[in-house]
């Protein structure tokens, strides 16, 4: 029997994850939920249906997991405390500093109603957590060190988009080369937030609109820019559409540490990435949890969960006997 599928927002996220769908036999996809009228929006799935989202509360018992796939900025917040008082869900809340406030109000509603909410999905937050918990497991004196890109940052370019008079944009997350090579070498150095990534963002503004305001906004906003080096640049939207039409994206989380009596002996542990298309492959870790959140709930298991709380096994689709003779 199928794991039943709903998504709510059909964007990049939305769209990537259709296509995991389609990867993963045991689930199906049922129902898009869309804030624009359900006749403009086409899907690529046949024996699904789009609805406004005002319906997805009446379809409650035919899906099993709602996919929410909002921005992290105004959407999230809102949206998983409140769909997870009707489903099992999973979302991809991705701003970092907020997390605990995020999972408390989740978890209050996903107790009260008996489902699971696995929130901050994807690959940092994410698969990157993962590996950061574990490097500090086993290194457990050292140091942590996370890289992003070069690649574009769905969070920042959707947040920079939803700043008046902003048409379009893309951001770019650049690391800084010689901060990534000196924590390769071991070298264990200290770095600012500042010091290991720069910001390029590219901004097609609206006829009229108050450039110097826009790129000040930008370069102030709390919990994105403000402590980067961020670079603006304004152009046409034929110029955006010509050079920045990829979502491409990546990273390393590297742990340099310390064994031995006398400390005598070093060790690097470094996770990377290398993506084509960052929603999609944010797609593919987020359909991979679905499953596991349904599994969950139906062992009886509620309220808000991370990826630290969720065992890999949940995560595939192989049982227990096929996972120990293909990768153990």
């Amino acid at each position: 029997m199928s794991i039943r599928i709903g998504i709510l927002g059909y964007g990049n996220l939305g769209r990537g994850v259709e296509c995991a769908i389609k990867h993963n036999p045991d689930t199906e996809l049922v129902a898009v939920f869309t804030r624009r009228d359900p006749e403009t929006v086409k899907i690529l799935t046949e024996t699904a249906k789009v609805y406004s989202v005002k319906d997805a509360e009446k379809l409650k018992d035919e899906i099993d997991v709602l996919i929410i796939c909002g921005g992290s900025a105004t959407d999230l917040p809102v949206q998983t405390p409140e769909y997870v008082k009707y489903f099992n869900v999973v979302d991809s809340f991705d701003t970092h500093k907020k997390i605990p406030e995020h999972f408390a109000n989740v978890d209050k509603a996903a107790t009260e109603s008996g489902h699971v909410g696995i929130i901050s999905v994807g690959w940092d937050p994410g698969m990157f957590s993962l590996n950061r918990m574990y490097a500090n497991a086993i290194l457990t004196n050292g140091n942590d060190y996370t890289f992003w890109g070069k690649g574009v940052s769905q969070g920042h370019s959707d947040a920079v988009r939803r700043i008046k008079g902003v048409k379009d944009a893309k951001q770019y997350t650049i690391p800084v080369e010689a901060a990534l090579e000196a924590v390769r070498n071991g070298e264990n150095p200290e770095l600012t937030t500042r010091q290991k990534h720069t910001r390029e963002c590219f901004v097609v503004a609206e006829e009229g609109a108050d450039l110097a305001r826009i790129e000040e906004e930008i370069k102030t906003m709390p919990n994105y820019f403000d402590e980067y080096d961020t670079t603006v640049h304004f152009i046409s939207q034929e110029e955006l559409n010509r050079d920045h039409s990829g979502i491409p994206h990546g990273g390393f989380v590297i742990r340099s540490g310390k064994t031995g009596w006398n400390n005598e002996n070093s060790h690097v542990i470094e996770y990377s990435l290398k993506l084509d298309s960052n929603p999609e492959f944010t797609s593919s870790v987020i359909v991979a949890y679905a499953r596991a959140a349904y599994r969950m709930n139906q062992e009886g298991q509620k309220g808000c969960k991370t990826v630290f709380d969720v065992a890999p096994a949940y995560l595939s689709a192989l049982d227990g006997a096929e996972l120990r003779k293909k990768f153990l």
